[in-house]
């Protein structure tokens, strides 16, 4: 954001870093992304944008979720017409839908495209959870719905997931700094925040745990484990954004009300953090 409006060129300049880094995928339009703040036009432009700038190098999985089940499956069209290769689609918000309403839900979008769709549970922003059993019945009727990006907070659920839904079925950790635990009860890797500025340590990381070399994937993690705390002082996306302009990646850490700029008292501490872990553009 710059003037209170997107400023494409960091969008771009991010998308270069992360490509030049190693990344495995992007996922434009996610809560880091500040979506609940854009409008549907900017919504779908900076997919577009994301797209051109990836310039089909790795897949872009798009961010098409709503609270209204017509707004979803209009969002997730669009998507696909602006050249997404999949889409994440997160539980609605605060109508705190019924597990069928959620089933039913996610039906009509995955009945509006054939690429892949990646559920999102994250009842601390939602209000509700994406069951096991619902994640299930989506995977079987619809196998195009093929993975959850995981952010309970909960091993348990990963687990869970991963037994009752096989090998074939993606498992995304939705928080940094239990990837390496979500990994170790069989996730495949994560939807980060923090790779958004340390991209190659944690694509080495994911494939170390991949490979279970569990050994060499903690010690990438405890050393970062600093970093995915700290990304949290204040709502996501404010401290990662004034992260990204300490590291010259991009040039404004502004957000959209109802977010508000970094607090000094944060910026301290992040600065510290960055410091520590020696944290640069080359990340």
């Amino acid at each position: 954001m710059r003037g209170g409006a997107i400023a494409y060129e960091d969008l771009e300049a991010l998308v270069t870093h992360q490509l030049a880094c190693g990344i495995n995928g992007l996922v434009p339009v996610g809560t880091t992304g500040e979506s609940p703040t854009l409008t549907h036009e900017e919504h779908i432009e900076v997919i577009r944008a994301t797209v051109k700038a990836a310039s089909g190098t790795v897949p872009v999985y798009a961010g098409t979720g709503s609270n209204s089940t017509d707004e979803a499956v209009e969002l997730t069209r669009a998507a696909d017409r602006a050249g997404a290769d999949g889409f994440l689609v997160v539980a609605p918000y605060y109508n705190k839908p019924s597990q069928e309403g959620l089933y039913q839900h996610f039906s009509k979008v995955a009945e509006c495209t054939e690429k892949p769709i990646i559920l999102y549970s994250i009842p601390s922003r939602c209000g509700v959870e994406i069951s096991v059993d619902v994640a299930a019945r989506l995977y079987e009727s619809y196998p195009q719905v093929c993975c959850m990006k995981a952010a309970e907070g909960s091993c348990d659920k990963v687990t869970n997931y991963v037994r009752k839904l096989g090998p074939e079925y993606g498992v995304m950790s939705g928080d940094d700094a239990l990837t390496l635990p979500f990994m170790a009860a069989g996730a495949n890797g994560v939807i980060s925040v923090a790779s958004n500025l340390i991209v190659g340590p944690l694509v080495e990381m994911v494939r170390s745990a991949n490979a279970n070399d569990f050994s060499a994937a903690r010690e990438t993690f405890l050393f970062y484990y600093p970093l995915f705390k700290a990304l949290f002082l204040e709502p996501n996306p404010v401290p990662i954004k004034y992260a990204l302009k300490q590291a010259g990646i991009i040039s404004c850490e502004e957000v959209r009300l109802p977010l508000s700029p970094i607090t000094v008292e944060t910026m301290h501490q992040l600065d510290a953090v960055l410091h520590q872990l020696k944290v640069t553009h080359a990340a």
